[in-house]
């Protein structure tokens, strides 16, 4: 049995175009049910503002699977913690036998986030996109930035932070991390109403994208909501949108932004991302449209990404 540490994982494993593809094929084999995906296991801890889910799912003609227990604590900052941690567990699909533990502390969640996200964009955000933007400062809204200059690279990044410290931080970072103009917002209104792409990346429980700054051309990637009592997109949207994506309807109707509007919004009218990357359904197609993704995360991510780098990383070790 292998063992990585984070160190190593974060070494030989990176956000890259890579990584995008075999996400990408992940959703299209969900799809075409080719996975079997059982629901999420999550337990809240709300004296400590504290999350922990675990994911799994089984790829048909794999040799190995994921298990993925996450965390995400989010006062962790005040004791100069990061919010984000966990551990994926790759096991043999034949035996049951485990092959490696990746003690990644939420690492290749990161990476296989910001994929997910960039997916969603290639498939749903305007062919030329000039101004992407971001609502909060935390890990997931610079891997998602990332990401999605793989596949659609931008000229100018809009960001949006509560803490302006954080904010300035965000900026000093990224600007040594992607060849891009970078603006802090004074709103989370700017950043919509100037953006192409707009990615929320916060724990929000309140809607903070509102239905009157919607604009001809946006498409927003909803990451954040990954719980029935999150919530960063105002209900509204839903109706006004030309395109309502998500990852999977069973599961965005129950924790996701979709939650807000299960029993407004008809499920039937929205599309899965993998029916989009299969072909089986059109994203966006025309220039005018306005998309929005609802993205919760998926045990097939964590799989597709654990095999990914448990295959690099025995190499290496080697």
């Amino acid at each position: 049995m292998f063992v990585f540490e984070e160190q190593e994982i974060r070494k030989y494993i990176s956000i890259n175009r890579e990584i995008i593809v075999q996400i990408e094929g992940g959703f299209t084999k969900l799809a075409r049910k080719e996975i079997n995906l059982p629901p999420i296991l999550r337990m809240d801890f709300p004296t400590y503002d504290g999350e922990v889910d675990v994911k799994t799912a089984y790829v048909q003609g794999m040799d190995s699977f994921a298990i993925k227990i996450s965390s995400g604590f989010f006062q962790n900052h005040i004791l100069g913690l990061p919010s984000l941690s966990g551990m994926m567990v790759l096991l043999s699909a034949k035996t049951g036998l485990t092959e490696a533990l990746l003690l990644d502390n939420g690492y290749l969640t990161e990476v296989r986030t910001a994929a997910a996200g960039a997916v969603a964009a290639k498939h749903l955000a305007k062919e030329q996109v000039e101004v992407a933007g971001v609502i909060g400062t935390g890990m997931q809204a610079r891997v998602q930035m990332e990401a999605l200059y793989l596949v659609r690279p931008f000229k100018t990044l809009l960001v949006y932070g509560r803490n302006r410290e954080n904010v300035e931080r965000y900026k000093e970072e990224m600007e040594s991390k992607l060849p891009v103009k970078i603006i802090m917002a004074e709103s989370v209104e700017e950043v919509v109403r100037k953006s192409d792409v707009v990615v929320t990346t916060t724990p929000s429980t309140v809607p903070l994208i509102r239905a009157e700054w919607l604009h001809p051309g946006l498409h927003i990637t909803a990451m954040g909501s990954d719980a029935e009592h999150k919530q960063e997109i105002d209900p509204l949207i839903f109706q006004k949108v030309d395109v309502v994506v998500c990852d999977v309807k069973e599961q965005s109707f129950r924790l996701g932004e979709l939650h807000h509007v299960r029993d407004e919004l008809d499920m039937d009218g929205v599309i899965e991302l993998g029916e989009i990357t299969s072909l089986q359904k059109n994203g966006r197609v025309n220039e005018e449209q306005v998309t929005i993704c609802d993205l919760t995360g998926t045990g097939v991510q964590d799989t597709i990404c654990a095999y990914y780098a448990y295959n690099l990383l025995k190499d290496k070790s080697v």
